[in-house]
Protein backbone atom coordinates (compact mmCIF):
# COMPACT_ATOMS: atom_id res chain seq x y z
CA UNK A 1 0.00 0.00 0.00
CA UNK A 2 1.05 3.57 -0.72
CA UNK A 3 4.00 2.63 -2.94
CA UNK A 4 3.15 4.73 -5.98
CA UNK A 5 1.50 7.72 -4.24
CA UNK A 6 4.41 8.06 -1.84
CA UNK A 7 6.76 8.61 -4.74
CA UNK A 8 4.96 11.61 -6.17
CA UNK A 9 6.20 14.06 -3.57
CA UNK A 10 9.45 12.36 -2.70
CA UNK A 11 11.98 13.85 -5.03
CA UNK A 12 10.09 17.04 -5.80
CA UNK A 13 10.51 18.01 -2.16
CA UNK A 14 14.13 16.87 -2.00
CA UNK A 15 15.26 19.74 -4.21
CA UNK A 16 14.38 22.15 -1.39
CA UNK A 17 17.34 20.88 0.59
CA UNK A 18 19.71 22.68 -1.73
CA UNK A 19 17.98 26.03 -1.72
CA UNK A 20 20.40 27.61 0.73
CA UNK A 21 23.54 25.89 -0.52
CA UNK A 22 24.16 27.13 -4.05
CA UNK A 23 22.42 27.62 -7.36
CA UNK A 24 24.49 24.77 -8.80
CA UNK A 25 23.36 22.41 -6.06
CA UNK A 26 19.76 23.48 -6.59
CA UNK A 27 19.98 22.68 -10.28
CA UNK A 28 21.57 19.31 -9.56
CA UNK A 29 18.86 18.40 -7.04
CA UNK A 30 16.06 19.49 -9.37
CA UNK A 31 17.47 17.50 -12.29
CA UNK A 32 18.12 14.43 -10.16
CA UNK A 33 14.60 14.56 -8.74
CA UNK A 34 13.04 14.67 -12.19
CA UNK A 35 15.33 11.93 -13.49
CA UNK A 36 14.28 9.62 -10.65
CA UNK A 37 10.57 10.31 -11.09
CA UNK A 38 10.91 9.56 -14.80
CA UNK A 39 12.93 6.37 -14.29
CA UNK A 40 11.12 3.25 -15.52
CA UNK A 41 13.29 0.73 -13.65
CA UNK A 42 12.50 0.68 -9.90
CA UNK A 43 15.57 -1.48 -9.21
CA UNK A 44 17.86 1.27 -10.50
CA UNK A 45 16.31 3.67 -7.99
CA UNK A 46 16.48 1.06 -5.23
CA UNK A 47 20.20 0.64 -5.84
CA UNK A 48 21.07 4.31 -6.34
CA UNK A 49 18.96 6.21 -3.83
CA UNK A 50 20.93 5.21 -0.68
CA UNK A 51 23.85 7.37 -1.85
CA UNK A 52 21.49 10.32 -1.96
CA UNK A 53 20.26 9.49 1.55
CA UNK A 54 23.82 9.79 2.83
CA UNK A 55 24.25 13.07 0.95
CA UNK A 56 21.15 14.47 2.65
CA UNK A 57 22.43 13.27 6.02
CA UNK A 58 25.60 15.26 5.41
CA UNK A 59 23.49 18.36 4.65
CA UNK A 60 21.58 17.83 7.91
CA UNK A 61 24.85 17.47 9.82
CA UNK A 62 26.00 20.80 8.41
CA UNK A 63 22.69 22.63 8.95
CA UNK A 64 20.77 20.73 11.65
CA UNK A 65 18.26 23.54 12.22
CA UNK A 66 17.37 24.23 8.59
CA UNK A 67 13.74 23.13 8.03
CA UNK A 68 14.16 22.85 4.24
CA UNK A 69 17.06 20.43 4.55
CA UNK A 70 15.31 18.47 7.30
CA UNK A 71 12.14 18.23 5.21
CA UNK A 72 14.08 17.00 2.21
CA UNK A 73 15.76 14.31 4.31
CA UNK A 74 12.43 13.29 5.82
CA UNK A 75 10.83 12.95 2.41
CA UNK A 76 13.48 10.74 0.87
CA UNK A 77 13.87 8.55 3.96
CA UNK A 78 10.11 8.08 4.20
CA UNK A 79 9.83 7.15 0.54
CA UNK A 80 12.74 4.74 0.52
CA UNK A 81 11.62 3.11 3.76
CA UNK A 82 8.04 2.62 2.58
CA UNK A 83 8.64 1.72 -1.06
CA UNK A 84 11.99 -0.04 -1.30
CA UNK A 85 12.88 -1.43 2.14
CA UNK A 86 11.54 -4.99 2.17
CA UNK A 87 13.01 -5.92 5.55
CA UNK A 88 10.68 -4.83 8.39
CA UNK A 89 13.46 -3.75 10.72
CA UNK A 90 15.10 -1.68 8.02
CA UNK A 91 11.79 -0.06 7.08
CA UNK A 92 11.26 0.76 10.74
CA UNK A 93 14.67 2.41 11.09
CA UNK A 94 14.37 4.42 7.89
CA UNK A 95 10.86 5.71 8.56
CA UNK A 96 11.73 6.49 12.17
CA UNK A 97 14.53 8.74 10.95
CA UNK A 98 12.15 10.26 8.40
CA UNK A 99 9.64 11.17 11.06
CA UNK A 100 12.34 12.57 13.34
CA UNK A 101 13.59 14.85 10.56
CA UNK A 102 10.01 15.88 9.69
CA UNK A 103 9.17 16.72 13.29
CA UNK A 104 12.36 18.77 13.63
CA UNK A 105 11.47 20.65 10.44
CA UNK A 106 8.02 21.47 11.83
CA UNK A 107 9.43 22.38 15.24
CA UNK A 108 11.99 24.76 13.70
CA UNK A 109 9.31 26.48 11.62
CA UNK A 110 6.41 26.35 14.10
CA UNK A 111 7.31 26.06 17.79
CA UNK A 112 3.99 24.60 18.91
CA UNK A 113 4.74 21.49 16.85
CA UNK A 114 7.58 20.61 19.23
CA UNK A 115 5.00 19.20 21.66
CA UNK A 116 3.29 16.93 19.10
CA UNK A 117 4.85 13.60 20.21
CA UNK A 118 3.19 13.84 23.63
CA UNK A 119 0.01 15.64 22.58
CA UNK A 120 -3.49 14.21 22.88
CA UNK A 121 -5.73 14.33 19.82
CA UNK A 122 -7.47 17.50 21.03
CA UNK A 123 -4.17 19.18 21.88
CA UNK A 124 -2.75 18.26 18.48
CA UNK A 125 -5.76 19.57 16.56
CA UNK A 126 -5.73 22.81 18.58
CA UNK A 127 -2.23 23.59 17.28
CA UNK A 128 -3.12 23.17 13.60
CA UNK A 129 -5.04 26.45 13.29
CA UNK A 130 -1.80 28.37 13.82
CA UNK A 131 -0.18 26.85 10.73
CA UNK A 132 -0.48 29.26 7.81
CA UNK A 133 -0.13 28.65 4.04
CA UNK A 134 3.60 29.47 4.06
CA UNK A 135 4.14 26.45 6.30
CA UNK A 136 1.93 24.09 4.26
CA UNK A 137 4.92 22.32 2.73
CA UNK A 138 6.39 21.42 6.11
CA UNK A 139 2.98 20.24 7.32
CA UNK A 140 2.62 18.01 4.26
CA UNK A 141 6.09 16.57 4.84
CA UNK A 142 5.24 15.68 8.45
CA UNK A 143 2.01 13.99 7.36
CA UNK A 144 3.82 12.19 4.55
CA UNK A 145 6.58 10.92 6.87
CA UNK A 146 4.01 9.95 9.50
CA UNK A 147 2.07 7.82 7.02
CA UNK A 148 5.25 6.01 6.02
CA UNK A 149 6.13 5.52 9.69
CA UNK A 150 2.69 4.22 10.60
CA UNK A 151 2.75 1.83 7.65
CA UNK A 152 6.10 0.41 8.83
CA UNK A 153 4.72 0.08 12.39
CA UNK A 154 1.22 -1.15 11.52
CA UNK A 155 1.39 -3.95 14.09
CA UNK A 156 1.77 -1.39 16.90
CA UNK A 157 -1.68 -0.37 18.13
CA UNK A 158 -0.28 2.87 19.54
CA UNK A 159 0.74 3.84 16.02
CA UNK A 160 -2.69 2.99 14.58
CA UNK A 161 -4.25 5.23 17.22
CA UNK A 162 -2.49 8.20 15.60
CA UNK A 163 -4.46 7.90 12.36
CA UNK A 164 -7.12 10.47 13.40
CA UNK A 165 -4.37 13.02 14.03
CA UNK A 166 -2.90 12.48 10.56
CA UNK A 167 -6.37 12.77 9.05
CA UNK A 168 -6.86 16.11 10.83
CA UNK A 169 -3.42 17.21 9.63
CA UNK A 170 -4.22 16.54 5.96
CA UNK A 171 -7.60 18.20 6.33
CA UNK A 172 -5.84 21.36 7.49
CA UNK A 173 -3.26 21.04 4.73
CA UNK A 174 -6.04 20.92 2.14
CA UNK A 175 -7.68 23.95 3.76
CA UNK A 176 -4.56 26.13 3.59
CA UNK A 177 -2.64 24.93 0.53
CA UNK A 178 -4.81 26.60 -2.14
CA UNK A 179 -3.40 26.37 -5.67
CA UNK A 180 -0.22 24.71 -4.38
CA UNK A 181 -2.10 21.61 -3.23
CA UNK A 182 -0.46 18.31 -4.06
CA UNK A 183 -2.89 15.80 -5.55
CA UNK A 184 -1.40 12.99 -3.47
CA UNK A 185 -2.97 14.56 -0.37
CA UNK A 186 -6.39 13.57 -1.72
CA UNK A 187 -5.17 10.01 -2.26
CA UNK A 188 -3.85 9.90 1.30
CA UNK A 189 -7.18 11.15 2.67
CA UNK A 190 -8.98 8.43 0.71
CA UNK A 191 -6.66 5.82 2.18
CA UNK A 192 -7.07 7.14 5.72
CA UNK A 193 -10.86 7.10 5.46
CA UNK A 194 -10.92 3.47 4.28
CA UNK A 195 -8.38 2.01 6.71
CA UNK A 196 -11.04 1.79 9.42
CA UNK A 197 -14.59 0.42 9.24
CA UNK A 198 -17.44 2.98 9.46
CA UNK A 199 -18.08 2.04 13.08
CA UNK A 200 -14.52 3.10 13.94
CA UNK A 201 -14.55 6.35 12.00
CA UNK A 202 -14.15 5.20 8.40
CA UNK A 203 -16.05 7.14 5.73
CA UNK A 204 -15.93 5.17 2.47
CA UNK A 205 -18.18 7.47 0.43
CA UNK A 206 -16.18 10.53 1.43
CA UNK A 207 -13.04 8.55 0.61
CA UNK A 208 -14.42 7.90 -2.87
CA UNK A 209 -14.72 11.64 -3.45
CA UNK A 210 -11.10 12.13 -2.43
CA UNK A 211 -9.85 9.37 -4.74
CA UNK A 212 -11.84 10.81 -7.65
CA UNK A 213 -10.43 14.27 -6.91
CA UNK A 214 -6.87 12.94 -6.95
CA UNK A 215 -7.46 11.29 -10.32
CA UNK A 216 -9.10 14.38 -11.80
CA UNK A 217 -6.33 16.75 -10.68
CA UNK A 218 -3.74 14.76 -12.65
CA UNK A 219 -6.01 14.02 -15.63
CA UNK A 220 -5.61 10.35 -14.85
CA UNK A 221 -1.82 10.44 -15.21
CA UNK A 222 -1.29 9.30 -11.60
CA UNK A 223 -2.04 5.58 -11.88
CA UNK A 224 -1.30 5.08 -8.18
CA UNK A 225 -4.47 6.96 -7.25
CA UNK A 226 -6.56 4.49 -9.26
CA UNK A 227 -4.85 1.52 -7.61
CA UNK A 228 -5.55 2.90 -4.15
CA UNK A 229 -9.15 3.66 -5.18
CA UNK A 230 -9.58 0.04 -6.24
CA UNK A 231 -7.84 -1.38 -3.18
CA UNK A 232 -9.19 0.96 -0.51
CA UNK A 233 -12.73 1.49 -1.72
CA UNK A 234 -13.90 -0.96 -4.41
CA UNK A 235 -12.31 -4.05 -2.90
CA UNK A 236 -13.46 -3.35 0.64
CA UNK A 237 -17.02 -2.64 -0.51
CA UNK A 238 -17.02 -5.74 -2.75
CA UNK A 239 -17.53 -3.63 -5.86
CA UNK A 240 -15.97 -6.15 -8.25
CA UNK A 241 -16.93 -4.34 -11.45
CA UNK A 242 -15.41 -1.05 -10.28
CA UNK A 243 -12.37 -2.82 -8.85
CA UNK A 244 -11.55 -4.60 -12.10
CA UNK A 245 -12.36 -1.58 -14.28
CA UNK A 246 -9.98 0.70 -12.38
CA UNK A 247 -7.18 -1.84 -12.37
CA UNK A 248 -7.60 -2.72 -16.04
CA UNK A 249 -7.45 1.00 -16.84
CA UNK A 250 -4.14 1.11 -14.97
CA UNK A 251 -2.77 -1.89 -16.85
CA UNK A 252 -3.82 -0.43 -20.23
CA UNK A 253 -2.43 3.05 -19.55
CA UNK A 254 0.87 4.41 -20.82
CA UNK A 255 3.06 4.65 -17.69
CA UNK A 256 5.40 7.15 -19.32
CA UNK A 257 4.05 10.44 -17.99
CA UNK A 258 6.38 13.26 -17.05
CA UNK A 259 6.90 13.24 -13.29
CA UNK A 260 4.83 10.08 -12.77
CA UNK A 261 6.69 7.31 -14.62
CA UNK A 262 8.32 5.54 -11.68
CA UNK A 263 5.15 5.66 -9.59
CA UNK A 264 3.13 4.42 -12.55
CA UNK A 265 5.41 1.43 -13.14
CA UNK A 266 5.00 0.46 -9.49
CA UNK A 267 1.23 1.04 -9.73
CA UNK A 268 1.00 -1.37 -12.66
CA UNK A 269 2.91 -3.98 -10.67
CA UNK A 270 0.42 -3.60 -7.82
CA UNK A 271 -2.55 -3.67 -10.20
CA UNK A 272 -1.39 -6.96 -11.72
CA UNK A 273 -1.20 -8.56 -8.27
CA UNK A 274 -4.65 -7.28 -7.24
CA UNK A 275 -6.23 -8.55 -10.46
CA UNK A 276 -4.62 -11.96 -10.04
CA UNK A 277 -6.02 -12.21 -6.51
CA UNK A 278 -9.51 -10.95 -7.39
CA UNK A 279 -11.21 -14.32 -8.03
CA UNK A 280 -10.13 -15.56 -4.62
CA UNK A 281 -11.34 -12.41 -2.87
CA UNK A 282 -14.70 -11.68 -4.49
Amino acid sequence: MLRAPLLLMAFALVSGCASLLSSAATGLADNLSLAILNQDDPETVRAGAPSYLLLLDSFVEGSPDDPDILAAGATLYATYGAVFAEDEQRASRLTTRARRYALKAMCESYSRACAWPDATYDEFVATLDGIRPKKAGYLYTYGFASLAYLRAHSSDMNSIAELPQIEALFNHYLDISGDTVNSSAYTYMGILLTLRPPAAGGEPEKARQYFEKAIALTDGKDLGAKVEFARGYAKKLYEREMHDRLLNEVMAADPYQDGFTLGNVLAQEDAAVLLAEADDYF
